[in-house]
C-alpha cells in the first residue's frame, strides 16, 4: 500500500468544541467544515493533518460508534518549554510536567477536551541504554 496521507480523526460528542481546542491551543486551522466534521492543518506545516468527527455519525459504522478513548498523540516541536509555558498560561491541565526522559525526549502531557492525551515532544539524545535499542541509522530521525 503506498499511503498519500495519513491523520488522526478523534471521534466526538462536540466537534466545534473540539475543533476550537485545536485551532486555539496548537495552532490548526480549519480547511473544511461542517456540523459533523472539522478537517484541520496546522498553520506551520501543511503535512500536519488532523480531523474531527462526530462519534456517531452515520458513515460510521455502528461497531464503531465510540468516543475517542486510549489515544495519546505527540506532537514534535521545536521549542517544548515555550509550549510548555503556552499550555500553563492557557489553563490546560498539566498531566505530566516538562521534563527530560533517558529514552530521547523532553516533553509534556495534557490533554483534549475529550480526554485525548497530547504529548508535546522535543527528540534530545537517549541514554546509551536507549540508544542501543535503535535500528542502524534511526537515532535522531
Amino acid at each position: 500500500m503506498k499511503c498519500t496521507q495519513f491523520y488522526p480523526v478523534i471521534l466526538t460528542d462536540d466537534v466545534g468544541m473540539s475543533a476550537r481546542f485545536y485551532c486555539d491551543h496548537f495552532r490548526f486551522k480549519a480547511l473544511f467544515e461542517s456540523d459533523w466534521y472539522v478537517h484541520l492543518q496546522s498553520s506551520e506545516d501543511e503535512s500536519v493533518n488532523l480531523a474531527i468527527m462526530q462519534f456517531d455519525h452515520e458513515s460510521i459504522p455502528a461497531e464503531g460508534r465510540h468516543k475517542a478513548a486510549g489515544l495519546l498523540i505527540n506532537f514534535e516541536v521545536e521549542d517544548v518549554d515555550t509550549e510548555y509555558d503556552n499550555a500553563k498560561a492557557a489553563g490546560l491541565p498539566i498531566l505530566t510536567s516538562l521534563r527530560d526522559e533517558d529514552s530521547g525526549q523532553r516533553h509534556f502531557i495534557t490533554h483534549d477536551p475529550n480526554g485525548v492525551l497530547i504529548d508535546v515532544i522535543k527528540p534530545i539524545e537517549p541514554s546509551a541504554a536507549f540508544l542501543a535499542q535503535y535500528a542502524d541509522g534511526a537515532a535522531g530521525k
